[in-house]
């Protein structure tokens, strides 16, 4: 079956943008908001820059791009983010890294990004005979496979001697600071693969021809229920899931303002239950998406795929307190001294997404949905094994119903298994950027995750 292909508009940017907030401070004290509302013409000025500058830069507007420019905050901080990534003064050279990028990609059988980077591969000089397989790299990029697959599926597998056996001595060995490199791009393109499968997006016409060029999404941001054509009882259906997912936050805030205490016991207890129970949330209308040859050539195990951590009759790993090494305090650090500027444009990144509101939810407005963008960062960590000491989970079977966590742990966890149907499951009535901004907070989420890992494992090699 071929990549899910959901309406998503590539028009109509959206109003204001919340405020960042101060630099590093923490997440789960921030709010997240559904986007949406009345638009605003400062941020249609915006998003048209942005697009412009897309096209003056690259000679195109890639889809990705359209998409994300929803959003004209997020796309400004991703675009700085990937810029640098790619194609300012690091330690990996420009060809290796665009090989990196192609080798996460493929770990999800992204033939978009594959696609797209074998082509700037070829640009920056690469060698083409490369581009036959994995088998045909040096080994020094094959020596990253391991820990691709890993922070790809498991990362809480990642120890300190899979760091040490990179960077031991020798003609292959790695550099930390090369390395660090090639753990942020590694988690950067396994997270936008997560984006790609979980908006749909399709091979613009010059890079896939086969394909033909279908513009990502109709020109009105219209509610998936409306493309759809959701009417009668399914449309008031619709409407109840918008109105009961009102009421909850709304009960919830209560709660919160009458400082019912729930202990400490109470809150690991219900991370647990949390956890145990994501194990039953599995799509039942998964994709089969067969590896294609320009894929398959890149990817070792294939069969290697994410697994719930907490199997009955198994031992699962020890939860990993995101108070004992935290992207403030620990993460940003590291990778700001070993490689200086991606520090800084990481934690924006994560600030502006964590942040970004406007204050509605479909028909809604001046709603706080703080509340609603927390539950939705913290299950994406719960399902791979992070806990916060401090946040009650009861408020993610709250407020999170069922289509949804589906949604959420398929397109974090195995995105390539996404379809569209799971896409217009859940929020039926709430609109396509509303959607999209789910999508960059899995995305945003997801990379956290995976580096607090990868950066555990450095930090503990250096220690």
């Amino acid at each position: 079956m071929e990549t899910p292909r959901h309406p998503l508009p590539p028009g109509a940017g959206r109003g204001e943008t919340g405020s960042g907030g101060r630099r590093r401070c923490p997440y789960r004290a921030a709010g997240l908001g559904a986007s949406d509302g009345i638009l605003q013409e400062g941020a249609e000025n915006s998003r048209r820059q942005l697009l412009i500058e897309a096209f003056v830069s690259a000679g195109r507007v890639d889809n990705i791009t359209m998409v994300m420019g929803l959003h004209p905050q997020y796309l400004s901080s991703f675009w700085k983010t990937q810029y640098l990534l790619l194609r300012m003064d690091g330690p990996l050279p420009y060809h290796k890294r665009h090989y990196i990028a192609i080798m996460a990609a493929a770990r999800h059988q992204c033939s978009y990004l594959v696609g797209l980077h074998m082509g700037e591969f070829l640009q920056v000089g690469g060698n083409p005979a490369w581009l036959q397989g994995l088998h045909c790299a040096p080994q020094k990029l094959r020596n990253l496979n391991e820990i691709n697959k890993l922070l790809a599926h498991r990362p809480w597998l990642i120890t300190k001697e899979h760091i040490e056996a990179l960077l031991k001595t020798g003609e292959n060995s790695w550099s930390l600071a090369e390395l660090v490199q090639a753990l942020v791009l590694l988690t950067h393109y396994h997270s936008l693969a997560s984006f790609v499968f979980g908006c749909g997006i399709n091979p613009e016409e010059d890079q896939d021809g086969e394909h033909g060029c279908r513009p990502p999404s109709p020109h009105s941001d219209s509610s998936p229920a409306s493309d759809d054509g959701v009417g009668g009882s399914g449309g008031k259906d619709a409407m109840q899931e918008v109105e009961v997912l009102m009421e909850r936050m709304k009960l919830l805030q209560e709660s919160q303002l009458e400082e019912e205490g729930v202990t400490q016991e109470e809150m690991a207890t219900r991370f647990e239950l949390e956890k145990t129970e994501s194990l039953l949330v599995a799509p039942s209308d998964i994709a089969d998406h067969s590896l294609q040859s320009n894929v398959l050539c890149f990817v070792e195990d294939p069969e290697f795929g994410y697994k719930d951590f907490t199997r009955r009759g198994e031992q699962a790993p020890p939860t990993f307190r995101a108070q004992d090494y935290t992207w403030e305090d620990h993460g940003y650090s590291l990778i700001n001294r070993l490689y200086p500027d991606v520090g800084q444009l990481l934690d924006e990144k994560f600030q502006v997404v964590y942040n970004l509101t406007y204050n509605t939810i479909a028909m809604h407005c001046g709603v706080d949905t703080s509340m609603l963008r927390r539950a939705i960062w913290n299950y994406v960590h719960c399902v791979f094994g992070i806990r916060y000491d401090d946040y009650d989970y009861g408020e993610v079977n709250q407020l999170l119903e069922r289509s949804l966590k589906v949604y959420i742990k398929t397109v974090a966890c195995y995105p390539e298994k996404t379809t569209k149907r799971m896409y217009t499951q859940f929020w039926r009535h709430f609109k396509h950027s509303e959607k999209v901004h789910i999508n960059l907070l899995l995305l945003e989420a997801r990379m956290q995750a995976a580096l607090l890992y990868a950066l555990r494992a450095v930090t503990r090699y250096m220690t």
